[in-house]
Order: structure tokens, then sequence, then C-alpha cells
């Protein structure tokens, strides 16, 4: 039976929440899949992924383009998850190194369902990449424009802009890929001449216009979202050869309590209103957006000690194992596994203290939470991405397990 307070809490879901007093993910009770390992462990809900997707596609769908969806498989590479995306048709994959390719390969996904855009590529990738004649290519730059020319004249390509506006979760400058600073990624307006004239020179034929322009926009950044959607868009009056528009990927989700979810509904309805009357497929590379959320690392407590007047409670895994909320700024939420004291009324702030010899390894400063003790387990919440495929064997406390639970 799901606990009466289970409800109030800002990240409670049908299939997240506590049930009995003991948190409950995908319908299976956390506490005990974490008691079958030793150590850190990574749990995806591969129906929550399926049902992500889905509000993507539908998003998509009502845009009254054609489209292609692309997994970013940078997000999360670990292998059963990326079979089941392979076997359900729903999606390609997006990818932005060699060895991405030979996995996503691996995996069951065809060459023709793979978009590689990537940034610093050597020559030792491009001879890999373009061993795959139905591999689409986006070129970050006119180097790598003029390098694929050399290698196959006369391909087709696509090339990745930045419309010089972007947007990222909480307006964090670190999350946006193009503004008011310039950055590496894609090719500037002020270059854009020599772009076509490199692309020109070589016989290729530009059958993609590409831009990503943020990491975890949300419902109330849409309006600057749309601008630079706008401005990305203004570069096809020069490609009468282009076929799909890739808008990339950056849909975002809640971290925090006030966070508004996106609005899909309006996120249509603005590539709706910019792409009507176009005969183009639109493309888009969420990761995030499907994984994030239908993943948690579960931890267990390994200490409980105050020092001066903060509580600490140690935990087995540290930031190597989910970067991002010691790098961007994105928290996960930590929820006790099975609360001693389920009302929050009740709960005190704690800090949530990795076990990596680092200052910035804390998972939540002052957190409420129930009174905790050694040995209990905490699930920190929105680690189905960008967590165990950016981590690190800092300290050589790299170690964890990944648990696929199948719909």
């Amino acid at each position: 039976m799901r606990s009466p307070k289970s409800s109030g809490f800002w990240w409670a879901r049908d299939d997240l929440g506590f049930v009995d007093g003991r948190l409950n993910f995908a319908g299976h009770d956390v506490a005990g899949l974490a008691a079958a390992v030793d150590g850190p462990l990574f749990l995806y809900s591969q129906a929550r992924v399926m049902t992500n997707m889905g509000r993507v596609r539908e998003g998509l769908a009502q845009t009254g383009q054609q489209f292609r969806l692309y997994y970013a498989m940078k997000a999360n590479r670990f292998e059963p998850l990326l079979r089941a995306l392979a076997r359900s048709g729903l999606c390609g994959v997006d990818i932005c190194s060699p060895n991405e390719l030979d996995r996503a390969l691996a995996c069951g996904f065809a060459a023709a369902d793979i978009s590689f855009t990537g940034t610093g590529v050597s020559n030792r990738d491009l001879q890999r990449l373009l061993a795959h004649p139905e591999l689409n290519i986006n070129c970050d730059g006119i180097g790598m424009i003029r390098r694929v020319g050399e290698h196959t004249p006369g391909r087709d390509i696509g090339v990745r802009v930045n419309p010089a506006l972007g947007v990222g979760y909480a307006d964090n400058e670190r999350l946006t890929y193009a503004g008011q600073h310039v950055t590496k990624f894609g090719i500037y307006r002020e270059q854009w001449g020599e772009a076509l004239a490199t692309a020109r020179a070589h016989g290729l034929t530009i059958r993609t216009l590409h831009f990503h322009v943020g990491c975890g926009y949300l419902d109330g950044q849409l309006a600057d979202w749309e601008a630079a959607v706008a401005a990305g868009l203004a570069f096809l009056d020069d490609l009468p050869d282009v076929t799909t528009v890739n808008l990339g990927g950056g849909l975002g989700l809640p971290h925090r309590a006030g966070d508004v979810a996106l609005d899909m509904a309006r996120w249509a309805a603005i590539l709706k209103r910019h792409l009507s009357g176009r005969n183009v497929t639109l493309a888009v590379e969420p990761g995030d957006y499907i994984v994030k959320d239908a993943g948690l690392l579960v931890l267990s407590v390994t200490n409980v000690e105050m020092k001066c007047d903060v509580v600490f409670a140690s935990v087995d895994g540290g930031f190597n194992l989910a970067p991002e909320p010691a790098f961007y700024d994105l928290p996960c939420e930590p929820v006790a596994c099975i609360p001693r004291t389920p009302d929050p009324e009740t709960w005190r702030p704690v800090t949530i203290a990795g076990n990596i010899n680092e200052a910035l390894d804390i998972w939540a400063a002052e957190q409420p939470m129930p009174a905790l003790a050694e040995g209990d387990r905490i699930a920190l919440l929105n680690t189905g991405g960008y967590a165990a495929a950016m981590s690190s064997d800092h300290c050589m406390r790299g170690a964890f397990s990944e648990r696929l639970l199948e719909a």
C-alpha cells in the first residue's frame, strides 16, 4: 500500500514513491535490490525510458513534420539499455566518438540509424567513421568538412552551426552551448561562407542542418529556446539540398522542487510554427529527457556524525560516480530508502557527503532527512543520465553495479 505521505514529495509519481514505508521504484523495493549487491548500485527503469521516449515522439508528431528520434548515447551507454532501445525500433542513436559507434552497432543499431556529431575529430576518428557510408555525419567545423571531403569526396554530410543564442538549465553558462561567449561548437555566421565554399570544393552535399544550443532547458526558458531555434533555422536559406533539420537535444527535467516541467505541447507548437511549409524531416537527440529520471543511484550510509553544528551522513560513493551535481549544479535529490520517521515535518537538516577526498564531494547540503544510521541506504534520484557514463576511478573508488529493471 502506498504510504499517505508519499504523494507529498515533489518527485513522487506512479512508479516512484513509498510503499509500506519503503522506497519503491518501477515496481521494485529499492533497499531489497541494493542488499543483493556490494557497493553502489545504479537502477534503471526500462518502462520509464519508454514512457519518456513516447512523450517526445508524441510531441514530434504534433509538429506536422516527418521526424527522427536519436537517443544520445553519451547520457547512458549501459548495453542492456541500448539493446532494449534498438529492439524497440522507436529511435536511432546519437553518438560522438568512434567507440560509441562500435557499441551502437554491437547493440543492434544499423549504421543508417546512427547520427554522429563530435568535436575535435581526428583523422584517426574519421577513418573509423567513414568506413560506414550510411552513417550520418555532422561536421562541427570547416576543418572537418575539408578532411571529410579529402577522404570521401562527393559524400553527403551534415553541418553543425552555432546560432550564437543558447539556453541551459537555470541559465547556467556551463550548460549553454551557444550564446554571449564564443564556444567551440559549430560554425558561426562569420565563417559560414568559407564553410559552404569548402563543401563545394570537395563536391560534398549538405543534407542535414544541425544545431544544439544547450542542456536542461525547462518550460520557463522556452521563449529563449525559440529565439535560438529561429536563429539556427536562418542558415537554411543557403542550403537548398537539406532534407533534415537536427535540433540536437537539451530537453530538461525538474531537479528541484520549484522547477516547472517542460510543456511538450508548447515545445511542439514552437517547432510547428517555425517549420511550417518547410519540406524537411525534423530530428532531435534527447539523452537526459529519456534516461535521467529513469535511474537511481543507491548508496549506503557509512557514518553519521555531528561536526560543529552540522550533521554529516557519509555514504559509500562520491561525486566521481555522478559528476553533474559537482560540475554543473544539477542536484540529485537524496531519498532515504526506509525512512525511520515517515513524516517530513519531523526531519532535520543533514549534509550528505561522499567518500572522495575532495572538498566538492557533497551530494546535498542541509537536506531535510529522517534520522539516519550506519547501514541505511539512500537513493539519489535523477542519476539515469550523465552519471555512470561520466564516472571516473578517482581515488580508485569507481566501482559500481548497474541493473536494468525490465518492463
